[in-house]
């Protein structure tokens, strides 16, 4: 078997970003800044944003958290939209009320939505760039492979199909309407999965030799678990994404990313003015 480890690509990743914040900082006196806006108090959701502030301060990128009642997020997003110190911005999900979640992602200004979650974001979303970042930086072709996405989430599965398909490459999709799951894994050469759903892909259900890629994030008798099924790591031919450790590094790395280009593009913008 053998790894596509994400916290191995991800220490190049974020030593090249600390790189480009100090050059940011020193040279055009651009203090990068991400904030972040919660309208829920959730355990798990506090321990991804502590990994977001860990990232930011080992790279240089401020964090701000903002903890707000749901009634007064338009307002903050109003006024953190054209606030020139703010590089970029998140509405961390789910929502209070999750039936306003697209009315207040679009609010964000698109220069500054680095979750991409806006109609109109000027980036890609975090997740379906980590995936692309860790087939390339473990060399695995695309060309030519029978491509297998499950789930058409619009964070990953979406974004990362158009993706996929603007590269010209051979993609399918499965979701929940699909029947015959196990048919078209079994047909593919690569498998990436972001549904969301504990053990949703099973040994028997993957062809010698392929390449596995489990972006889902579910939740399972308190743990956080994958899409992809215990057993599947007893076998030895695989290349697969650890259970813990592989796209999820990627994806911190991919939206702070973001960040910084927002803020090289402020950057860029001022020089043309001077």
């Amino acid at each position: 078997m053998k790894l596509l480890n994400g916290k191995d690509l991800s220490d190049y990743i974020k030593e090249r970003q600390a790189h480009q914040v100090r050059g940011l900082r020193q040279a055009h006196d651009i203090h990068p800044k991400l904030a972040i806006v919660v309208t829920v108090d959730n355990p798990i959701i506090d321990v991804y944003i502590r990994l977001k502030q860990q990232y930011g301060a080992d790279i240089l990128i401020d964090v701000d958290v903002h903890r707000v009642d749901q009634t007064d997020v338009k307002e903050l997003l109003n006024k953190l939209s054209v606030d020139d110190s703010i590089h970029g911005i998140i509405v961390q999900l789910p929502l209070q009320n999750p039936a306003e979640t697209d009315e207040i992602v679009n609010l964000v200004a698109p220069q500054k939505d680095v979750d991409a979650l806006g109609a109109n974001a000027n980036f890609d979303p975090a997740t379906p760039m980590a995936i692309m970042w860790l087939l390339s930086g473990y060399n695995v072709e695309l060309r030519g492979k029978q491509i297998l996405l499950i789930g058409r989430g619009k964070l990953v599965g979406a974004p990362l199909e158009k993706q996929l398909l603007e590269a010209g490459l051979d993609v399918d999709v499965a979701d929940r309407s699909t029947t015959d799951l196990a048919e078209k894994t079994l047909a593919s050469d690569i498998i990436i999965t972001a549904a969301g759903s504990p053990a949703i892909l099973f040994s028997n259900m993957i062809k010698q030799g392929a390449v596995v890629v489990d972006a889902g994030v579910a939740s399972e008798d308190g743990k956080t678990v994958g899409d992809v099924a215990s057993e599947v790591y007893e076998r030895d031919d695989l290349t697969i994404t650890p259970a813990k450790g592989g796209v999820g590094p990627l994806t911190v790395c991919a939206l702070f990313e973001n960040v910084i280009r927002a803020a090289q593009k402020i950057s860029v913008d001022k020089s043309k003015g001077e």
